[in-house]
């Protein structure tokens, strides 16, 4: 029996209807800044109707309250006789709001105490309710910290000692100079320019500025190779896939702190994948595409040039997630050509992605597809916003505080100028990767799909070199550590300290850097991150210095560097690094 359902004729309104809605919730995208109010709701709902369900979790917020006031009142006693006198409640180890002398003194010892008090009774009253989805649960609490920051009294003049004192050794200058730093900056905003400082960065003379040949180009990347800088080289060349949410020149910023230079110093043979910037024509290039122009393409071009038949393959971010599903599917098929893999702060499981997942479920995803529908790509400045929200205290009421209240402007570095630097996600790619990656979590459970074929990272038996970072908002480390759960692979796992990116630009005599290591031999026991860190071998420095040896254990004897870029093999040099597509805004 045919479904009537089945057997029914399209609706001739179809399209017109699909038409509608995609235009309605690019509208609210916009208005939102892509945030699904649908969502808010659900959280909101979902918390409150179950926490005025919760009698005994309301008595237990009643009970804290009142314990944290008797707490308030007896420091309130304690300090006003001793600025010294042991807090009620300490900040926690990131939090450095509260650390200049000032804020010991009355009344600003008990505003920072009392705040720091609202702060930790907020975080109870959002956790722990019986009945709110996870998901929920962890929007909630976000959205009551943000509000929270928002509020700090370091933000307001009549509650910050810090400005106050600054106000007055400078005469008021510090606003008037505030004044003029937050005109600048809405100058550049309105006008579409880079933010103030930033023309002191060239791409291809300040930064990006190691020289090269461009030896490939097709319409999504062009391919580096960089010059030697030694006599003899590693037969195994290295093959960098940076991520396409950022330019590659993170890895070969100014000489000092570029990866770049330091390989090629180490005696190795560098390429570096250049990605295109995508725009609306654009809006049709998939996770697909990306593999077979990108790490692909790129394989058969240093492949060809160096005649190389083994290669190191290194991954950053987005741009190291792409490079497991290619090397995945490339140990299924046979493809024997990687020596090794190396993944930068790059997910391969995203169970648990950290704060960043707060903004991935099927109502915002919806929303975020139409707004991506409408002009084919995900812009910059969307990305730029949630990366900063994750980490507000820093990235946005800090500078806020310095640059508008203190009129103290940061200088502008090779980092901060990178940074500045966005790039675009074309909708077909960017709607696969999360709903495939993110929400689905298809790689890790082993149904992600190339050619038509589900691979797996158990497949994986080349040894692996991984690094996590401490403080990563956008890849947190023991997200990146689960693969240890998904391959019986060699794995060196290095946590470094800093963030998503200082923790990767983290060169030989950068002042203060730190890390832990530790092997996992093929086919041994996994350690959860807590016993991993108990394990781990701690050591000061940078961890670029592990890697080098790592590689160099895994590399031949060095011989003759090859030629720059192969003419007669169809890979002639294009054009001086860095080449176009970096330039591309």
């Amino acid at each position: 029996m045919i479904s009537p359902v089945a057997a029914s004729p399209a609706d001739p309104l179809d399209g017109i209807a699909e038409t509608l809605d995609r235009a309605s919730s690019a509208a609210i995208a916009q208005m939102t800044a892509g945030l699904s109010p649908a969502t808010v709701l659900q959280a909101f709902t979902d918390w409150g109707l179950h926490l005025a369900f919760s009698p005994g979790k309301q008595m237990q917020l009643g009970a804290k309250l009142a314990r944290k006031y008797v707490r308030l009142f007896d420091y309130a006693i304690r300090s006003a006789g001793d600025s010294s006198a042991d807090p009620a409640i300490e900040p926690l180890p990131q939090d450095r709001r509260f650390a200049d002398p000032a804020w010991k003194e009355p009344p600003f010892n008990l505003l920072s105490q009392a705040f720091l008090l609202t702060q930790q009774w907020w975080y109870a009253a959002t956790t722990g309710i019986g009945g709110v989805t996870k998901h929920h649960e962890e929007m909630i609490e976000f959205a009551a910290r943000q509000m929270l920051d928002t509020l700090a009294p370091t933000n307001f003049l009549a509650t910050n000692p810090v400005l106050q004192k600054r106000i007055i050794e400078t005469g008021g200058r510090c606003i008037v100079d505030g004044l003029q730093h937050l005109f600048e900056d809405w100058q550049h905003i309105v006008r579409g320019l880079p933010p103030v400082g930033v023309e002191q960065f060239c791409v291809g003379e300040t930064v990006a500025a190691t020289k090269g040949k461009v030896v490939f180009r097709n319409r999504l990347i062009e391919l580096i190779q960089y010059a030697p800088t030694t006599d003899k080289v590693r037969p195994e060349p290295i093959l960098i896939v940076p991520a396409w949410i950022m330019k590659y020149y993170i890895l070969d910023l100014s000489p000092e702190n570029s990866l770049v230079r330091w390989l090629t110093d180490q005696g190795h043979t560098v390429f570096m994948i250049s990605w295109h910037n995508p725009g609306s024509q654009d809006r049709d290039l998939d996770m697909e595409a990306y593999r077979t122009m990108g790490p692909m393409a790129a394989l058969d071009a240093v492949s060809a040039i160096t005649g190389a038949s083994a290669i190191h393959g290194v991954g950053y971010c987005l741009g190291g997630t792409l490079l497991s599903i290619a090397a995945a599917a490339m140990a299924r098929d046979g493809d024997e050509r990687l020596a090794s893999v190396t993944l930068f702060a790059a997910q391969t499981e995203f169970s648990e992605p950290g704060e960043l997942g707060l903004f991935i479920d099927e109502g915002q995803l919806n929303l975020l597809e139409n707004m991506m529908w409408s002009r084919g790509y995900l812009d910059s400045g969307q990305m730029g916003g949630a990366f900063q929200i994750l980490n507000s205290n820093d990235l946005v009421w800090s500078r806020v505080l310095g640059t508008y209240l203190m009129g103290e402007r940061e200088p502008m570095n090779a980092l901060m100028a990178w940074n500045a630097d966005g790039t675009r996600m074309p909708y077909a790619m960017h709607s696969q990767y999360l709903r495939r990656l993110f929400l689905d979590d298809d790689l890790a459970e082993g149904k992600y799909k190339v050619g038509g074929r589900a691979i797996t990272l158990s497949a994986l038996r080349k040894p692996l070199f991984v690094v996590g970072t401490e403080r990563d908002h956008v890849a947190p480390w023991r997200s990146v550590h689960k693969i240890h759960l998904l391959t019986s692979a060699d794995i060196r796992f290095v946590l470094t300290s800093g963030g998503h990116n200082a923790g990767i630009v983290s060169e030989p005599g950068h002042k203060g850097r730190r890390y832990r290591v530790l092997t996992r031999e093929v086919d041994g026991p996994s350690l959860d991150p807590e016993e991993w860190q108990q394990h781990a071998e701690q050591k000061q420095g940078s961890w670029w210095i592990e890697w080098g040896e790592w590689l160099a254990a895994h590399s031949g004897e060095a011989g003759p560097p090859p030629p720059m870029g192969a003419p007669d093999k169809g890979y002639p040099a294009l054009a001086d690094a860095p080449g176009h597509y970096v330039l591309e805004h």
